[in-house]
């Protein structure tokens, strides 16, 4: 099946091209915005030959006795969604394999979402996934996504439901050799004004050279989300689940490569931040954070992937959850986090990051400017943990020698005076000799020492995977085996 975005095509002419392939043949599940995806291709006509069964069990008794109960309580979750899958799939299997199973391409659609209320008091959400075959008898693929309606009417987000529904079935079926381009379509018809998709799985036998944490930067580099987030093992994460109840702890950074300053940083910055006394320990969630213009290459927008796997394979493998974003500013970035937790928020910076911050030139887009800026950075209950730097003279620059324009020294000390920002303790200077774009250029270079600069475990994956343009040979077992044949 074609791998081209044909862009010219409607959502109503996706589902007649569905309808009349006499190979695709599914069943439909939609709780929570009506039928909009099936009644879409009910209009498109020709609809029996696509459609097996569409239903919606909208009383939790109704649907708890199809798919079982949910221990969390909650009926839009990504665990309903899977569960709606495997169960309308396996009915498909089961009553219709042997009838038209070895000429079918079998698929279940499912939806599980809440979408505007009367009031508009609510935050419209759903969970929207496909499980499909795309050769006859052959194993399932599966593709997930959570997607936040922004639309103002209860209507219009039904409709948009109905759209994205159309889109990823078409998708799925049309596109599966180009997981870009699949990705890419589900926008069709639509725009990000309208509706939000802030995570995406792929996983099957078809997606095995898919990289879903690739699809996460694609996310936020096509303005689908302003953030995407996975964890330490490289799966998907949803943000609104992933920080529900937790106090978050960021750090944000280039991060090529992580050194001891940034694990000084972090382990510094992670011991005050638990001893804080409005800090559950047992809830604070620490996240690396990377933005698209710390991705982007100097002298363009050109975000090279391979360059940011390498930097995510080193932080998922020091535990750490990772988050793309394109909040470029803190007090976006703040915004973003204040509404998926209610818990204390704690970022912790340098002092370059500190100095950015109170560079007014920033604001000048704002109409209250760098005040209107603060009130949101610092509002509620979050705190800036700042690292020190080593000047040239070996004094140490921190938040007590701070140096700011005298017309926002007030404003300085008010935020310090409030505990609002704090100096990280404890620090070790003999990590701060050394800049981050300093150890890149001596890895770079194969120059000794830098082993020394960056974490042991760190320092053994850059030279096993030769990353950061380290210097080194990779042997390949393949031509090992051709030599010592033809020297036999």
């Amino acid at each position: 099946m074609s791998a081209s975005h044909d862009k010219t095509l409607g959502t109503k002419q996706k589902a007649l091209r569905l309808n009349l392939d006499p190979r695709i043949y599914g069943s439909f599940a939609e709780i929570g915005a009506g039928q909009e995806t099936a009644s879409i291709f009910f209009r498109a006509g020709g609809a029996s030959g696509t459609v097996a069964k569409t239903m919606s069990a909208y009383d939790m008794t109704f649907s708890d006795a199809i798919y079982g109960t949910e221990e969390s309580g909650r009926y839009v979750c990504e665990s309903r969604l899977i569960k709606m899958l495997h169960k309308e799939y396996s009915l498909m299997e089961k009553r219709l394999a042997e009838k038209r199973g070895a000429n079918s391409l079998f698929f279940a659609f499912a939806n599980t979402v809440v979408a505007l209320n009367y009031q508009k008091t609510n935050e419209p959400h759903g969970w929207i996934g496909l499980r499909f075959q795309l050769h006859p008898m052959g194993p399932y693929n599966e593709v997930v996504i959570h997607v936040r309606m922004l639309d103002n009417e209860n209507v219009l987000q039904q409709q948009a439901l109905g759209v994205i529904g159309v889109n990823l079935i078409y998708g799925c079926f049309y596109y599966p050799m180009s997981a870009d381009t699949l990705l890419l379509s589900l926008m069709d018809d639509l725009s990000p004004e309208r509706i939000e998709i802030d995570m995406i799985r792929f996983s099957g036998p078809d997606f095995m050279e898919v990289d879903n944490r690739v699809m996460s930067l694609h996310l936020v580099k096509n303005g689908f989300t302003n953030a995407a987030l996975f964890g330490a093992d490289g799966g998907v994460l949803q943000p609104s689940e992933a920080f529900y109840k937790k106090h978050i702890l960021m750090m944000r950074g280039r991060l090529r490569p992580i050194t001891n300053v940034h694990v000084d940083l972090i382990e510094n910055g992670t011991r005050q931040f638990l001893a804080e006394p409005d800090v559950d320990p047992a809830r604070v969630l620490m996240v690396s954070e990377l933005t698209l213009r710390n991705l982007q290459q100097a002298d363009d927008e050109h975000i090279d992937e391979k360059d940011f796997l390498d930097r995510v394979d080193i932080l998922c493998s020091m535990g750490h959850v990772v988050m793309i974003s394109n909040y470029h500013e803190y007090f976006h970035l703040v915004a973003y986090l204040s509404k998926l937790t209610r818990l204390k928020i704690g970022l912790l910076l340098g002092i370059p990051s500190l100095q950015d911050i109170f560079k007014e030139k920033h604001y000048d887009f704002l109409p209250g400017g760098i005040l209107e800026s603060f009130a949101t950075l610092f509002s509620r209950k979050v705190k800036l943990l700042i690292y020190p730097t080593l000047r040239a003279d070996e004094t140490i620059y921190n938040c007590q020698n701070f140096e700011v324009p005298d017309n926002l020294k007030p404003l300085y000390s008010y935020l310090v005076i409030n505990d609002k920002i704090e100096d990280i303790r404890d620090y070790k200077v003999e990590h701060m000799r050394w800049t981050t774009d300093q150890v890149l250029a001596m890895v770079k270079r194969g120059e000794p020492g830098w082993e020394q600069l960056v974490p042991e475990n760190v320092a053994q994956i850059i030279k096993d995977k030769c990353l950061f343009g380290f210097p080194c040979v990779v042997y390949d077992a393949r031509e090992a085996v051709k030599k010592q044949t033809t020297d036999s």
